[in-house]
């Protein structure tokens, strides 16, 4: 049998000698351009971290010193006079921490002043204010004086009162990070003698 002869105008395809070369660069590339997207996205990664640990640091793990004040009072008893004054106030106290971890503070003693001479006191307990929140509690304080100056306050009808404190404690940050911090408490108020109201308390 005769062999086939080629047939005019059919060519066989030649081979292509760059063809390895064009693959192997393409795969090169592709290559190339997933290590950048990949350095890319950790250098982001990175970025995006330190920004988190940043704010992190700036508000929760940031420790501020929590509030002590006097918030309200009201009276037992209440007898003044010209020369004396003799009372039994029921103070309501309040600790307000904004930390985002418990505060911590140990006890400590309320003392009430008049005129600048120590009047009264009272033990403030030991407790614990807990993370964004405001602990509050009651003490119960006597106070009395005796003095020629209570004459200008009787007539005026207004007594007027200072008070001072100071907690220490530790505020509890990831229940592994300890802050000590310590609170001064300066109030200044006015007792309307007729009514037994206290009114303008500043702290």
């Amino acid at each position: 049998m005769a062999d086939k002869q080629q047939q005019p105008g059919h060519h066989m395809p030649e081979p292509n000698s760059y063809g390895h070369v064009d693959e192997e660069a393409q795969s090169k590339e592709l290559k190339r351009q997933k290590r950048k997207k990949l350095i890319l996205y950790i250098a982001a990664f990175v970025v995006f971290q330190t920004i988190v640990i940043v704010i992190f640091s700036l508000t929760v793990m940031k420790v501020k010193t929590p509030k002590f004040r006097v918030r309200a009072a009201s009276f037992e008893t209440l007898n003044v006079n010209a020369s004396s004054f003799d009372m039994r106030m029921n103070a309501r106290l309040g600790v307000k921490n904004t930390n985002f971890g418990p505060y911590k503070f140990d006890n400590s003693t309320i003392t009430f002043f008049y005129k600048g001479a120590a009047v009264g006191n009272a033990i403030v307990p030991k407790s614990t204010a807990k993370f964004q929140s405001t602990k509050r509690f009651n003490v119960t304080i006597d106070l009395s004086s005796s003095s020629s100056e209570i004459a200008t306050d009787f007539s005026s009808g207004i007594l007027r009162l200072s008070c001072t404190s100071r907690l220490t404690g530790k505020v509890e940050l990831m229940l592994v990070m300890k802050k000590k911090k310590a609170i001064n408490m300066n109030c200044t108020m006015e007792v309307h003698i007729a009514t037994q109201q206290i009114q303008n308390l500043k702290c």
